[in-house]
C-alpha cells in the first residue's frame, strides 16, 4: 500500500455522502462520523440533538498518487448546495451544515482556491457559504450508519429524492 491522506467533508447527511466517494479509484475508506463539535465520542442521536455542535462528515482516506485532493473538492461540490448554510436539502440545522475541514495548509490552499472559482464561476446565484475550518477530533459513527448506500438501498435512495438529486441534477450535470 502506498501512501495515504484524509479528507473530511460535511455535506448534510452522511448517508448520502459516502458513495460519491468510495466509487472512486484511489479511495481506501470512506468512514461517516461527526466532527466539528464539543462533545467527545458522540452518538447519532447526541449530533441529532444538535447540541454537540458536531457536523454529520465523511472521512476519507485516499491515495494522492491515483486521486488527488483537489479532485475530492471538486467531487464534493458536486454533492451539495454550496449556497445554503443552514443545512443541506431536507436536512436541517447545524449538524448538516456544509463544512470543509481541512487537515493541513496545502489542503487550506486548495480548498480556499476551488472555492474562489466556484464563486468567480457565477453559477450559482448566491454566495457559496461553505465553511472551510481546521480539521478537530473526528468520531466514526456507529455501524448501522456506515456503508449505508449499500447496507440500506432502498432507504438511501429515499433519502437521495429528498432534494439532493434534483438539486445535483439541476446545478451539476
Amino acid at each position: 500500500m502506498g501512501q495515504t491522506e484524509t479528507a473530511i467533508f460535511a455535506g448534510g447527511c452522511f448517508w448520502c455522502m459516502v458513495k460519491p466517494f468510495d466509487t472512486q479509484p484511489g479511495i481506501q475508506s470512506v468512514i461517516s462520523g461527526y466532527t466539528g463539535g464539543h462533545t467527545v465520542n458522540p452518538t447519532y442521536a447526541e449530533v441529532a440533538s444538535h447540541t454537540t455542535g458536531h457536523t454529520e462528515a465523511v472521512k476519507i482516506t485516499f491515495d494522492p498518487t491515483v486521486i488527488s485532493y483537489a479532485e475530492l473538492v471538486e467531487i464534493y461540490w458536486r454533492q451539495t448546495d454550496p449556497t445554503d448554510a443552514s443545512g443541506q436539502f431536507q436536512d436541517r440545522g447545524d449538524s448538516y451544515r456544509p463544512v470543509i475541514y481541512v487537515a493541513n495548509d496545502d489542503q487550506r490552499r486548495i480548498a480556499e482556491k476551488s472555492k474562489a472559482d466556484l464563486a468567480a464561476s457565477e453559477q450559482f446565484d448566491a454566495p457559496i457559504v461553505t465553511q472551510i475550518k481546521a480539521a478537530q477530533p473526528f468520531y466514526p459513527a456507529e455501524d448501522e450508519h456506515q456503508d449505508f448506500y449499500r447496507k440500506n438501498p432502498l432507504r438511501y435512495q429515499i433519502e437521495e429524492m429528498g432534494g439532493r438529486e434534483a438539486f445535483i441534477h439541476q446545478n451539476w450535470s
